[in-house]
Order: C-alpha cells, then sequence, then structure tokens
C-alpha cells in the first residue's frame, strides 16, 4: 500500500480524486479504444471486400448482426461482472472479444461473417455497462460525468487516430497474398488480446485491492460511496427483477480516414467542456436532451439539404457528433442517482442492450432503404 502522504482534511479529497483519475481512467480508456477500434474497423474493411460480392443490404445486416448478439447477452454479462468482479470479468470479455475479432477475418462466405459478427457481439456484451458500473466503484456522483465523459472520449479519439491507421493498411497492407480487408480484421484484434492480460494483471477490481490508495483516502472515499448508496436505497429502493422492467467515395481511403477526423476532433472538445458543466451543476437530464437535439437537427438537415458544399456537410457532421458524444455522459450519469448493487448492474446493462437494438436495426434499415432507393 502507498505510504500515506501528509495531507490536511481538506486537501484529502483533491488527492483522491485526483489519484483516482489518474490511476483508473487511462487504463480504462485504453480498454474503450480498444473496443472502439473493434467496432469501426468492419466499416473500412467494406472498402475492399468486394470479392465477397457483399450487397448494401447484406452489409447493413452484418454490421447490425453485432448489436443483436449484444443485446441478448447483455444484462447477464454485467450481472455476472457484479458477482465475480470487473477485473477478471472484463478480462475475459477481452480475450475473447480479440480472437473472434481475429478470426473474423478468416471468412470466406457472407454467412461465415453473419456468424462471426454475430458471436463478436456476444463476446463483447456487457463491456461498456460494465465499465460503468466499474465506474461506480470509485467516482462519487459529484465526479461521475466527467469520469464517463473521460473514457468515452475515446470513440471519438479512436475515429481520429484509428481511422487513418486502418486506411494505411487497407492502402499498404497486402502480405502474403492475404486482401488487406482481412489483415485489418486481425492486426486490429490483437490489442484486445494484450489488453486483456493487462487487465487482469493490473486492474484493481474494488477498493480493497487498490494499492495505490493510502489507507487516508481508502478512510475517506469508502464512506463517501456508501453514503451515496444508502441515499439512493433510501430514495427508493429497487430490486434487480424491476430495473429489468424499468458521401466522399471518390476519395482515397487515407483521405477518408482523414475527413472523417474532423468532427471527432470538435466532438471531443465539446464532450469535455460538457461533462464539467453537468458536474458543476449536477444537473444530467437537460445536458443530455439539448445535446440530442442538436445532433438530431444536424442529422435531419444533413438528409434534406442536397447540393451543400463538402465543407457544409463536414459542419453539420460535427454537430452530429457533438449531440451523440455530449449525450452520453450526463446520459449515464443519470441510472446510478437512484441504481445501486445488482440493480445497477441489470439496470444499467438493461438501457445499453436496449439501446443497441438500434445498432442493429439502423445498418440493416439503411441497407435496404438504399437497396429500395437504386432500384426506383
Amino acid at each position: 500500500m502507498a505510504t500515506s502522504p501528509a495531507l490536511a482534511p481538506t486537501d484529502i479529497e483533491t488527492w483522491t480524486i485526483r489519484k483516482l483519475r489518474t490511476r483508473i481512467i487511462p487504463f480504462i480508456y485504453v480498454l474503450m479504444v480498444i473496443a472502439f477500434l473493434d467496432r469501426m474497423n468492419i466499416g473500412f474493411a467494406a472498402l475492399t471486400m468486394n470479392k465477397l460480392a457483399i450487397t448494401s443490404q447484406q452489409f447493413g445486416f452484418l454490421a447490425g448482426i453485432f448489436f443483436f448478439g449484444y443485446f441478448i447477452f447483455e444484462i447477464p454479462s454485467n450481472l455476472l461482472l457484479h458477482k465475480i468482479g470487473a477485473r477478471i470479468w472484463i478480462a475475459r470479455i477481452l480475450i475473447s472479444r480479440g480472437i473472434v475479432a481475429m478470426l473474423t477475418g478468416f471468412s470466406q462466405t457472407v454467412l461465415q461473417l453473419y456468424f462471426v459478427r454475430f458471436l463478436l457481439g456476444v463476446a463483447e456484451a456487457g463491456f461498456i455497462p460494465g465499465i460503468l458500473l466499474y465506474l461506480t466503484y470509485w467516482f462519487c456522483q459529484r465526479e461521475q460525468a466527467q469520469a464517463i465523459a473521460s473514457f468515452l472520449t475515446a470513440g471519438p479519439v479512436t475515429s481520429i487516430f484509428g481511422a487513418p491507421v486502418s486506411d494505411l493498411i487497407l492502402d499498404h497492407v497486402h502480405w502474403f497474398g492475404v486482401s488487406s480487408w482481412r489483415w485489418l480484421l486481425i492486426l486490429e484484434g490483437i490489442p484486445a488480446i494484450l489488453g486483456s492480460v493487462l487487465t487482469y494483471f493490473l486492474l484493481p477490481g474494488r477498493l480493497a485491492e487498490a494499492r495505490f490508495l493510502t489507507a487516508t483516502a481508502k478512510d475517506w472515499i469508502t464512506p463517501e460511496l456508501a453514503r451515496e448508496e444508502q441515499q439512493r436505497l433510501a430514495t427508493r429502493r429497487i430490486t434487480a427483477g424491476q430495473a429489468l422492467k424499468a458521401r466522399f467515395s471518390e476519395y482515397s481511403n487515407t483521405t477518408v480516414g482523414t475527413l472523417v477526423m474532423i468532427p471527432y476532433v470538435v466532438g471531443l472538445t465539446a464532450m469535455i467542456l460538457v461533462s464539467r458543466s453537468s458536474d458543476h451543476a449536477l444537473e444530467r437530464r437537460y445536458h443530455a436532451a439539448i445535446a440530442e437535439m442538436v445532433g438530431a437537427i444536424a442529422l435531419f438537415l444533413l438528409g434534406t439539404i442536397t447540393a451543400v458544399s463538402p465543407f457544409f456537410s463536414i459542419a453539420l457532421w460535427c454537430f452530429v457528433v457533438m449531440g451523440v458524444q455530449n449525450f452520453m455522459a450526463p446520459f449515464w450519469s443519470l441510472p446510478t442517482q437512484f441504481l445501486t448493487g445488482f440493480s445497477a448492474a441489470a439496470g444499467i446493462a438493461l438501457i445499453n442492450s436496449v439501446g443497441n437494438l438500434g445498432g442493429f436495426a439502423g445498418p440493416y434499415a439503411t441497407g435496404a432503404i438504399s437497396k429500395w432507393y437504386r432500384q426506383c
């Protein structure tokens, strides 16, 4: 255990929170980058998957079936995480996802791709709600929006840096006569396996395992977290069962990757500012609702305004990304205001799993609409 620093009582809170942020957040941030990288690479692989003769409707189903598997196993996975422990269960998620992600690169038919992508959703199920639940073991309510935003920024950051890397692989990696899209899926599955090993040995499960915290820090944070849990129980006790009820095709791959970066750079900056504002005001609903409205309006304009310049399209996409990303941190801070224990594990997983049905329905509907439009 770390040596207790000479701190005044008023400084203990500041020191503890800073220590938690520097020790916990960077680690799960890397894990989130790995997760988002695995999710987005199928979109880039599609740029060169022509040999499998995949139609737009088939690709929509291919992208969406991942979320179907995710939906089915989301809640059981999070309940197991709460019971078994975050360190072991997150490590399990990572290694199984990494192996399945690499197997995707060996698929020979569309049906095989369907099956493996479904398995990838099963393997990853519970990861994001698991991380969200894990943060409640360490951060009080007044710190949670910033903590959540700190690791959710991994999404736009992965797009900023992952898109160019993925496109470079597609443009230049054709080793041993194997298609570049296969190498993309294989190579980008390896970090998940490495992340699993690091998680098992380095990620502390709960406060008792946190050697980086002093006894003084633990003596401060433990009753703080317990007090908030008691407040949630006193406000309304909810059981686990109740919680369950409760356009650049003419450009090169590398250029497309560079263009994708811009909205995520803007969204990343906005996410940090909005999460700080949400924590400072301890207000979640309006921060989340306004962000969603901004994103929805921008998305509507993208679909209805024609003959716009590329610069205007990028500007609208910036607002779309800001809306989607800024919604996340305040929204995911809401359930932990009244859920605790197994109720929190089930409730967070339920919310995320239902939301992920949109990830199944959206790409499939987009592919079907695209096919129908070309036939008209």
